[in-house]
């Protein structure tokens, strides 16, 4: 292992298991630092004991790169494995090893940590064929949402990457779009016609009457360019940013509207989302909804997480071929463009 991999793994492994965004911003300016130096010199360093004087690089990841050049596991990547390096849940095995792609995944353009090259070589690790990039609209200032101008800039980024990996991996031009007050979603049409796929969520006045929340929901999901609907009670169960009770609306109006507009119910992967809750997969499965299960990853450890969502939909009883996730990526093309 390169010390750059070891750096990469260790990043992944911290994300994967939650820890401060602080230790994992200092490893991946350590990973920068060393991809700007010639292995020679790197070699030399190491044999000196200079690393350390390189900016960006501290006595950890210093530890690091030393012992993975002179070939050895690395102590700190040794005890993160240990600590994160199982499987997050051993339940929803069999449909976990069935997905294929991820249908809400964040990049640095907007409130991820992570460029979007590394969110793709993240997902192809994990064995993924495609993932849709879908960074938030521009109305979610507090997430860097991408005006018009910056998502064209990013369509393009996109198209390059498809084309420097070939037919191994597929990035979907996505967006998790905002759903306004009035239902209308947060960016242009003629914008949204250009994406192979939109995940559309609410992110403000979560605590909206139903009678005002319901019809916004509807008019959302019966957008013509809407494929699915993400977090859909905006619930938060755990984690540093507290708990919040799910938004109140007539989810069988809702889930009904899914299924005749055929847009896709998300199982949200995060853990301290945990979205929708139990009871409305269970009425979403019963009225014959497709889902997704995806990760809303914010830096690649988190994509890992859809394993914690295969474990909702199994102990639910949702059969794979309902979940478009487990879809190869051109019947997830023919089904998004309607």
């Amino acid at each position: 292992m390169s010390p750059i991999e070891a750096l990469r793994r260790i990043c992944f492994l911290l994300e994967r298991g939650r820890e401060s965004s602080y230790r994992v911003d200092a490893f991946r300016k350590a990973s920068d630092a060393i991809t700007l130096i010639s292995d020679d010199e790197l070699s030399e360093r190491v044999r000196a004991g200079t690393l350390k004087q390189i900016k960006g690089i501290g006595d950890s990841s210093a530890a690091i790169i030393g012992q993975a050049a002179r070939g050895e596991m690395p102590t700190y990547l040794a005890e993160t494995e240990k600590k994160h390096g199982g499987p997050l849940t051993t339940d929803g095995a069999e449909l976990y090893a069935a997905l294929r792609g991820d249908l809400h995944a964040h990049s640095n353009w907007s409130d991820g940590g992570s460029p979007i090259e590394e969110m793709v070589l993240a997902a192809v690790q994990l064995g993924q064929e495609w993932m849709a990039l879908t960074d938030h609209s521009p109305r979610l200032k507090v997430a860097n949402g991408l005006s018009r101008e910056r998502l064209t800039d990013q369509l393009k980024r996109v198209e390059a990457i498809n084309a420097s990996v070939g037919d191994a991996f597929t990035l979907l031009k996505g967006i998790e779009v905002d759903i306004n007050l009035d239902g209308s979603l947060d960016q242009d049409d003629d914008m949204l016609a250009q994406l192979d796929v939109v995940t559309a969520s609410i992110h403000s006045k979560l605590r909206q009457p139903a009678f005002e929340m319901t019809p916004r929901m509807l008019a959302a999901v019966r957008h013509p360019r809407t494929n699915v609907l993400a977090h859909c009670t905006g619930r938060l169960v755990t984690g540093g940013r507290g708990t919040r009770p799910p938004s109140a609306f007539d989810a069988e109006k809702v889930f009904t509207a899914c299924l005749e507009n055929d847009v896709a119910v998300e199982i949200n992967s995060r853990p301290e989302r945990q979205d929708p809750p139990d009871e409305l997969i269970v009425l979403a499965r019963d009225l014959g909804c497709l889902f997704t299960i995806d990760s809303d990853a914010h830096a690649p450890g988190q994509l890992d997480m859809k394993s914690l969502g295969c474990a909702r939909a199994e102990q639910h009883g949702i059969p794979a071929e309902r979940i478009v996730t487990t879809w190869p990526v051109d019947d997830v093309l023919a089904w998004a463009e309607r």
